[in-house]
């Protein structure tokens, strides 16, 4: 039987749920707004929105959100920035004291050896739950499709268009979301962003790079390099999906 925490009342959950793990490749952890969403500070600042999944006590999945005020007249769509504008929006509605009424999913990670047995899907369902708990609209989720990391090249429209015969997404993450009732959006074409030195990216990656594009293990997008100035760009989309809460 799955239990669901969150720290506010089970900060002695915090560490275990941390050591679940990360999705991607190392290099995310250099994307610079996304610094201020490293799981410890979520944890440590909304820790109601920092849910934990555990089994006889064993924490086997995570799920941590941030709260915004959207739309606002100043955000009447979500950003084509994705996942670095949410942070963003969050942090801006932090110190402003700006009333809230949408939750925003980071992220959704599940024990390792735990994976494809439904635990993100009750992840989800309760950070919607937990959306309704206090008050606010609608959860929003900037997706990060997990199959696409084994066809970087791919057009990320081409690869999000692709349905099974039975009419759901073929990227199984995408997949998880609308079989619980996710609309699409739009596309966050410039979701997450990653720069650095040749030499940053090899010890990142261990992938040298090339002129032009390079894919990298972990990466759902090439990275456009240019050697005569040191620089590799990793620009990654996602999907913005909506779900309603009950």
């Amino acid at each position: 039987m799955i239990v669901i925490e969150d720290l506010s009342t089970r900060p002695d959950l915090r560490e275990a749920a941390l050591g679940l793990g990360g999705v991607g490749g190392e290099f995310l952890l250099h994307d610079q707004v996304g610094l201020l969403a490293k799981s410890s500070h979520l944890a440590a600042r909304w820790p109601e929105y920092f849910l934990v999944l555990l089994e006889d006590g064993v924490p086997v999945a995570r799920a941590a959100a941030v709260p915004v005020g959207f739309p606002t007249a100043e955000r009447p769509e979500l950003p084509d920035h994705g996942w670095d504008a949410a942070l963003i929006w969050a942090a801006e509605d932090l110190m402003d004291d700006r009333e809230t009424n949408t939750l925003i999913a980071l992220e959704v990670m599940v024990d390792a050896g735990r994976r494809g047995g439904g635990l993100a899907t009750q992840a989800l369902e309760a950070l919607k739950k937990r959306a309704s708990e206090t008050g606010l609209r609608k959860l929003v989720v900037p997706v990060r499709p997990a199959g696409k990391e084994n066809e970087p090249e791919l057009s990320f429209e081409d690869y999000i268009a692709r349905r099974r015969p039975d009419g759901l997404p073929e990227d199984p993450w995408l997949r998880t979301h609308e079989r619980i009732g996710a609309r699409f959006v739009k596309v966050a074409p410039f979701a997450m962003t990653v720069t650095g030195s040749f030499a940053q990216w090899r010890t990142w990656t261990g992938v040298e790079l090339r002129d032009g594009l390079t894919t990298v293990p972990g990466g759902i997008a090439p990275v456009l390099a240019s050697s005569a100035l040191d620089l590799g760009v990793y620009v990654e989309p996602n999907v913005w999906l909506e779900h309603l809460v009950p």
